[in-house]
């Protein structure tokens, strides 16, 4: 655990524009969702100065809606390190999924196999509020609205443009964590390896303002394609329809939506679906992208700007918490003991993870979808023999429940 340092408040003008001075810190840290929030929370309690700049707006922050499954290590390094108060109160725990098929449906209680663990739901947003507010209680600088215009990691500079004009800023080291579509990957020199991977599948991404309608995580397959029901809270639930890639969100009108989620569901013989508003509808390409090596001179990236991966198997917000840990760990022995070793060693001791997420998740694609090439028969009979594997083995079983909710 990463010792705790004295917090405070800090000044009105934690939230600040740029414009008109060099900006220096310890931790320059290049995004505020989740991965940079905690690496920020985590280096501001062992008392390590930090500086997070982020392009959006507070409200579009605090109103991004993605995933909300937390595995049980992230739930750990929340709770440790007092990040997890909203968490312990608010969430709540999942440990059971469904599937089912032309077959009937069968359930699989994680949490009875595996290790033992289960899932901690609770919504994206929520927790990056917590973080936000936690932050400045620490005693963190955190900017809105500044749009980073280059970055050197050599020197761990960015230049930058918010409200009032252009700056710079520099840090002793620099994190980026600012996405797949970051500036910060792109300072990474030629020489780094991106492999990146279109699984030729997409979902229609449904937020829906309905109590959820089944009490478990539910993966639906059909002929029609894949169906998903998560619950993000006792009001409002998120579904997924598989659908063509290049498909338009707006011609899905809710009528059709659930009319598709009917079919898909077998709501005929499974009982209706607890309909509501819906609020959200955009279309997620699963893809995967893994940079190699994730550190580069003073540059590090941590969550979806080392890794950006699919969201069939839940792992993003995991992967980018894991991460996080990680490299504040390593500065904080580098900054305070002067001992470079972990820092040098990040990309080596995270890669490894990564890949073991990034083949999970493949796992869940080829489990959930049906062919996307000529193949059809054969790839539906693979896809059967996989379901009937996990609904029968118990070693397949142990299998699922391990890597479902581990990194």
């Amino acid at each position: 655990m990463l010792p705790h340092r004295d917090r405070a408040r800090p000044a009105s003008g934690a939230e600040k524009g740029l414009a008109g001075v060099d900006d220096h810190t310890t931790v320059l840290i290049v995004g505020a969702g989740p991965s940079g929030l905690v690496l920020g929370n985590l280096l501001r309690g062992a008392g390590v100065e930090t500086l997070v700049v982020e392009r959006a707006q507070r409200e579009q922050v605090l109103t991004r809606a993605r995933a909300g499954f937390l595995g049980p290590h992230s739930a750990r390094v929340l709770a440790e390190h007092g990040l997890g108060a909203g968490m312990l109160h608010r969430g709540r725990t999942h440990g059971v999924c469904a599937f089912r098929g032309g077959d009937g449906e069968f359930e699989v209680d994680y949490s009875r196999r595996g290790r033992g663990e289960a899932h901690t739901v609770y919504p994206q947003q929520d927790l990056v509020s917590d973080l936000i507010e936690e932050y400045l209680d620490r005693g963190g600088d955190l900017r809105f609205g500044v749009t980073v215009t280059d970055v050197d990691a050599r020197t761990a500079t960015i230049g930058y443009r918010d409200a009032t004009g252009t700056g710079r800023a520099r840090g002793r080291f620099l994190a980026g964590c600012d996405g797949s579509n970051g500036v910060t990957r792109h300072a990474l020199p030629e020489s780094v390896t991106r492999h990146r991977q279109d699984h030729g599948v997409a979902w229609l991404a449904v937020l829906a303002e309905a109590p959820q309608s089944m009490a478990a995580v539910t993966y639906a397959l059909h002929d029609d394609g894949f169906a998903g029901h998560m619950a993000r809270s006792p009001d409002v639930t998120r579904y997924y329809l598989q659908v063509p890639p290049d498909d338009d969100p707006e011609a899905w009108t809710d009528d059709r939506i659930w009319a598709a989620l009917d079919v898909r569901m077998r709501t005929a013989e499974f009982g209706p679906l607890r309909r509501g508003r819906i609020t959200e509808r955009r279309i997620v390409h699963l893809r995967s992208e893994v940079v190699d090596p994730i550190q580069h001179d003073r540059l590090f990236l941590v969550g979806d700007a080392a890794s950006a991966i699919s969201p069939s198997a839940a792992k993003g917000a995991n992967l980018a918490i894991m991460e996080a840990e990680l490299l504040a760990r390593a500065l904080v022995a580098a900054l305070h003991h002067d001992d470079h070793t972990a820092l040098a060693a990040y990309s080596s001791t995270c890669l490894p993870r990564i890949w073991r997420a990034q083949e999970f998740s493949r796992w869940m694609i080829d489990l959930l979808h049906g062919p996307t090439d000529g193949s059809a028969d054969f790839q539906r009979g693979l896809r059967h023999a996989r379901l009937d594997s996990l609904r029968d083995s118990d070693a397949h079983q142990h299998f699922f429940a391990e890597h479902y909710v581990g990194i």
